[in-house]
C-alpha cells in the first residue's frame, strides 16, 4: 500500500466474526460512497472487472442490473454490497486481500459512481501463509 494512504483500522476489518480472513474490505471513503449510491439507486453490488473497456476496475451496479452466473465467485460483502469476481480472475487473485477504496477520477463507464469525479479503486496485498491456510476451502469453485 502506498505511503500516502491512510486506512481506518476500525472500519477496514481484516477478519470476519468467525476469525476467517476477509477477502475484501473497504475504507471509510468507499463505505461513504456506497451509502451515497445506495441512497440514490437502492441496493448495489460490485463486480471486479477483468479488463476490457474499463480496465481492472471494481464496477458498482444496482442489484439485478449485472447478471451473476456460474462463472463468478462471491468474495464477500462491503458496506452491505455483495462483491463478485470472475472465476478465472479469482484463480489468479485467490491469495490476495482486496481493499476497496476511492480515489479522484472518473468511474468506469457503466459503474454507478461515474460522473462524480471520484471512483472506486482496488488496493491489494498478499495474504500471509497463516491467512491462506485459514482460507483453505473458502470461496469453493
Amino acid at each position: 500500500m502506498g505511503a500516502n494512504m491512510t486506512i481506518d483500522a476500525d472500519t477496514a476489518e481484516q477478519v470476519g466474526a468467525d476469525g476467517t480472513p476477509l477477502r475484501v474490505t473497504a475504507t471509510p471513503a468507499a463505505l461513504a460512497l456506497i451509502d451515497e449510491l445506495r441512497g440514490e439507486y437502492g441496493a448495489v453490488m460490485f463486480h471486479q472487472s477483468g479488463g476490457c473497456c474499463d480496465g481492472s476496475s471494481p464496477m458498482c451496479y444496482p442489484v439485478g442490473d449485472f447478471v451473476i452466473g456460474d462463472g463468478d465467485v462471491r468474495l464477500g460483502t462491503v458496506g452491505g454490497a455483495d462483491f463478485f469476481i470472475s472465476r478465472s480472475q479469482f484463480e489468479v487473485w485467490k491469495h490476495t486481500h482486496l481493499l476497496l477504496d476511492v480515489v479522484p477520477g472518473r468511474g468506469g463507464m457503466f459503474s454507478l459512481e461515474n460522473g462524480r469525479e471520484k471512483r472506486f479503486h482496488i488496493r491489494s496485498r498478499l495474504f500471509s501463509e497463516a491467512e491462506n491456510q485459514a482460507l483453505a476451502g473458502a470461496c469453493k469453485l
